[in-house]
C-alpha cells in the first residue's frame, strides 16, 4: 500500500488500537457496580444509566478483546474478554428457551426478550473468537448451540437465506425490524451479512459439514440475490423469495461486504468461489468509490439511484472503507483504491479520533465536528468495527513497504 511506508502506517493503527480504543473501553464502558457494560456513555463520559444493555454490544466487545488478546497476548485484554463471556452466557442467555435476549436493564432483567437472529449471529462471532483465543470449550459449545437454534428457527429451506427474528420462544416475529429506520421485511442484507461473518468465524474453529454448506449457501445468496450487478451495490430488504422491496444503497455495508465475502470464501477453501467473491469485491468497492464518497474522502450513509439521501458521517463505514479499499487494491492494483483508503484514514485520524477522552466519535455533524447528540458507547456504538479495522490493517500492512 502506498502510505508513507506500510510498516509506519501499520504502527499507527497499532497505537490507535492499544493507546486509545482498547483503554477507553476498559476504563469507561464497564459498569463496576452492576456488572457488564453501561448501557451508554456520552461523548463527555457521562453515563446514561437508563439505556438498556445490548446483547449485540456485549458480543462485539467479547469479539474485540478476544481478538486483541490473540494478537497481543492475554495478560492485558483477556480479563475483559472473560468478563464479557460471563455476561453474555449468563445475563443475556435465556435459561428456558435458549438463545440471547435482545436487551436487559442494569439489573439483568430482560427489556426486550425477542431473539433477533442478528444478535444470535454476533453471539456466535464473539463466542467463536473467544474459543479461538483461549481453547475454552464452553464458549465453543454455546456458539454451536446458537448455530443449531438458527438452523432450526431462522433458515429458509425453500428459498435459502435466513429470516430476521423470533419471539422469545422462537415463533416468527410480526415486526422484526432492528430499528425504526429499517423496513419491515422478512429478510435483510444486514442480518445475512452478519450471519456470514459469524459462520465464517465459527468455521475457523469447528470443521462441520452442515456449517460449511450453510456458509457456502450464504455466499451464494449474496452473489445471486443481494449483490446487484447493475448498480454495483447491495440490495437491502427482501421478500422470502428474494424480491427486493426497497431501492436503497448503504455504502458502509457495500464496502464491508466486499472483503467479508472473500474472507468467507477463503475459509471454505473453494478456489472457484473465491474468484467469484473477488470479482464481486472489486465491483462493490468500485460502486462505493464512484457513488459514496464526499470530497474529503469520507463515506456518506445511504443513497437511492437518484443520489445520496443520507449525508451523515458515522464511524463504522469509515473503518470498513479503510479495510475494504485496501483489500480491493490488493486484488486489482488499482491505485484509486489505495488513495481512497489513505484519504479515509486521514479523515478518521483528524476528525473521528477523540484525542481528549479516547476512542472515536461515532457520528459527525454536517460541519465536521462531533455530533452532540451521538454517544461514545451504546447499543450500537461498539468497538468492533474500528478495532477490527486496526487489527486488519496491522496484518495487511505488516512486512510490506520499506522502512
Amino acid at each position: 500500500m502506498r502510505y508513507k511506508t506500510d510498516r509506519a502506517r501499520a504502527a499507527e493503527f497499532e497505537r490507535e488500537l492499544t493507546e486509545s480504543i482498547l483503554p477507553f473501553w476498559m476504563t469507561h464502558a464497564v459498569d463496576e457496580l452492576h456488572g457488564g457494560l453501561h448501557g451508554a456513555v456520552a461523548n463527555d463520559l457521562r453515563v446514561l444509566p437508563d439505556t438498556p444493555r445490548s446483547a449485540v454490544l456485549c458480543a462485539r466487545v467479547l469479539w474485540t478483546f478476544s481478538a486483541a488478546a490473540s494478537r497481543f497476548g492475554g495478560e492485558a485484554y483477556r480479563p475483559m474478554a472473560e468478563r464479557m463471556l460471563g455476561v453474555l452466557s449468563e445475563t443475556f442467555w435465556d435459561p428456558e428457551h435458549e438463545g440471547l435476549y435482545w436487551s436487559v436493564d442494569r439489573h439483568g432483567v430482560p427489556v426486550q426478550d425477542r431473539k433477533h437472529h442478528y444478535a444470535q449471529a454476533f453471539g456466535i462471532y464473539g463466542l467463536s473468537e473467544y474459543h479461538r483465543m483461549s481453547g475454552d470449550l464452553r464458549s465453543l459449545k454455546l456458539a454451536q448451540r446458537l448455530f443449531a437454534l438458527l438452523e432450526e428457527h431462522a433458515f429458509d429451506p425453500e428459498y435459502g437465506g435466513y429470516t430476521e427474528g423470533s419471539t422469545r420462544d422462537w415463533r416468527p416475529l410480526d415486526d422484526p425490524r432492528l430499528s425504526e429506520r429499517d423496513v419491515n421485511a422478512p429478510k435483510s442484507m444486514n442480518t445475512m451479512l452478519h450471519l456470514l461473518e459469524a459462520y465464517t468465524n465459527l468455521s475457523r474453529v469447528w470443521q462441520d459439514g452442515r456449517l460449511r454448506a450453510r456458509l457456502v449457501g450464504l455466499i451464494r445468496a449474496f452473489l445471486t440475490h443481494i449483490v446487484d450487478d447493475a448498480s454495483g451495490h447491495l440490495k437491502l430488504f427482501f421478500e422470502p423469495d428474494w424480491t427486493s422491496v426497497v431501492d436503497m444503497y448503504s455504502f458502509g455495508h457495500d464496502i464491508e461486504a466486499s472483503w467479508l465475502l472473500c474472507e468467507a470464501a477463503a475459509v471454505c477453501r473453494d478456489r472457484a468461489l473465491l474468484v467469484e467473491t473477488e470479482r464481486a469485491a472489486i465491483a462493490l468497492a468500485s460502486g462505493v468509490l464512484r457513488d459514496g464518497l464526499d470530497v474529503d474522502g469520507s463515506l456518506f450513509g445511504e443513497a437511492t439511484p437518484d443520489g445520496v439521501v443520507d449525508r451523515s458521517k458515522e464511524w463504522w463505514p469509515q473503518a470498513e472503507a479503510i479495510v475494504g479499499f485496501t483489500h480491493a487494491y490488493r486484488l486489482s492494483d488499482d491505485e484509486r483504491f489505495v488513495d481512497a483508503a489513505s484519504r479515509c484514514w486521514d479523515v478518521v485520524r483528524t476528525r473521528f479520533v477523540d484525542r481528549t477522552n479516547g476512542d472515536w466519535f461515532k457520528r459527525l455533524a454536517p460541519d465536521g465536528t462531533p455530533d452532540p447528540e451521538s454517544r461514545k458507547t451504546g447499543p450500537w456504538e461498539g468497538p468492533y468495527h474500528h478495532s477490527r479495522a486496526c487489527l486488519e490493517m496491522m496484518e495487511r500492512l505488516a512486512g510490506s513497504g520499506e522502512d
